[in-house]
């Protein structure tokens, strides 16, 4: 739960220039690290390095590492086109916001950088013997760090926007949101199962027409204490919000100031985030399969993968009796996740988009079964509506009459 400015450094840091703006910052101050070191070592060393040798070795490293570096530029894109049009346009956020390629990548525009600063130093005489011997020993090092980066870069390859590595990125991105949410319930604030308007409460609006991304929960939590209010929160993350949408009820205070604040609090954009919503990893993943299953795809394999992810992914929802009942903001109010809503955003897609083949039937029916099994208090009511709405699909879908009496026959062994 990081506040506003925490959040937005993060998904600062996420951007991909940024790492690479950053180690060609480093690049430039490690090539003229030897001007200041050459003052402060006193003693010359045992040998001495020509600048003609030097600039040859930081030739070779900056003619090759600007080819390097093109090079991986087109297989990042390709690998982002592949999983826009083969997966699902959403998951291509975490794929831009992947650490290895930003370091690989970084790590090649560093040195290049590098190379060019230290041949521009050698070339106008700013280095002495002991410089050059310096800035000779850092070039070895470089190199050392490029061999890794391309050992690393040639592994990640293999796997880089494959089908099977963009599912497990997104069903890593949902499992965190959603349990962050079972952990603690409405976000630290008191959880609401009905939402109903206090009666001196005014509406807290916005402008701005898009998701919200962020809810600022300790932002919202220092005013409230401030101003001696109470604050119901209507649009937590994911929700679409529009000027006539309240973004939440503010209750005992009436400051124009706190308003503002209040508002600031939300941070909305045109696209929704995968940190505070599982409701929208839960999408993607259903997107995933519901795209599988088309006609021009027919992979039926890749759908059934996603429900066992997803599977996965539900099961942290039976840990609600193990979560931290305490609540962090008190004069804050939340709706909590319905249970019912997490499992029709991924399941009922997929048994809509996959009602006519039977093992995708098969698959979503054990898979309601195993959530129910594991935790029958809170997930057996919402298996048994999803199973009645697989059965009903797969009633007006499937040619085969066998293949449906079989998946009536499996929610009766099953018990749901």
């Amino acid at each position: 739960m990081f506040s506003k400015w925490r959040w937005l450094v993060v998904q600062f840091l996420h951007k991909m220039w940024v790492r690479s703006a950053l180690f060609g910052v480093i690049a430039i101050l490690i090539a003229l690290l030897a001007v200041p070191l050459e003052h402060i070592i006193q003693n010359p060393l045992p040998f001495s390095i020509s600048a003609e040798t030097i600039i040859r070795i930081l030739n070779i490293l900056a003619s090759s590492m600007l080819a390097v570096t093109t090079f991986s530029l087109g297989v990042m894109v390709s690998a982002f086109g592949s999983a826009s049009s083969g997966i699902s346009p959403r998951a291509n956020l975490l794929l831009r916001q992947d650490a290895t390629s930003q370091n690989v990548l970084a790590t090649f525009l560093g040195s290049f950088i590098y190379s060019l600063v230290g041949i521009i130093a050698l070339n106008t005489d700013i280095y002495g013997e002991t410089g050059r011997l310096i800035l000779f020993i850092t070039t070895v090092i470089v190199i050392v760090l490029i061999v890794i980066a391309l050992l690393r870069w040639i592994e990640h390859l293999s796997h880089l926007g494959r089908m099977s590595e963009t599912s497990l990125r997104v069903e890593q991105a949902t499992s965190k949101a959603l349990s962050d949410w079972v952990a603690h319930p409405a976000l630290g604030a008191n959880p609401l199962t009905e939402v109903t308007m206090p009666v001196d409460a005014i509406g807290i609006f916005t402008d701005q027409t898009g998701y919200v991304q962020h809810v600022d929960m300790a932002s919202l939590s220092c005013l409230a204490e401030q101003y001696q209010a109470e604050i119901m929160i209507l649009a937590p993350a994911g929700k679409y919000s529009h000027p006539a949408a309240p973004l939440a009820w503010l209750s005992h205070c009436r400051e124009p100031d706190c308003i503002e604040s209040i508002r600031n609090a939300f941070s909305i954009a045109d696209k929704r985030s995968f940190d505070q919503d599982p409701r929208f990893g839960l999408s993607v993943m259903a997107e995933i399969a519901s795209r599988a299953l088309s006609p021009a795809v027919n992979d039926p394999g890749t759908a059934i993968d996603i429900i066992s992810r997803g599977g996965r992914v539900l099961l942290a929802l039976g840990k609600q009796d193990q979560a931290d009942l305490t609540i962090l903001y008190p004069r804050l109010s939340m709706s909590t996740l319905a249970t019912q809503d997490l499992f029709e955003d991924l399941f009922l897609p997929i048994a809509r988009d996959g009602a006519a083949v039977c093992q995708v039937g098969i698959r979503l029916l054990k898979t309601l079964a195993l959530l129910a099994e594991n935790h029958p208090a809170q997930l057996t009511q919402s298996a048994q509506y999803l199973a009645a709405r697989v059965l009903d699909y797969s009633q007006s879908a499937m040619i085969s009459a066998q293949d449906f009496a079989q998946l009536k026959r499996l929610v009766e062994e099953l018990n749901l």
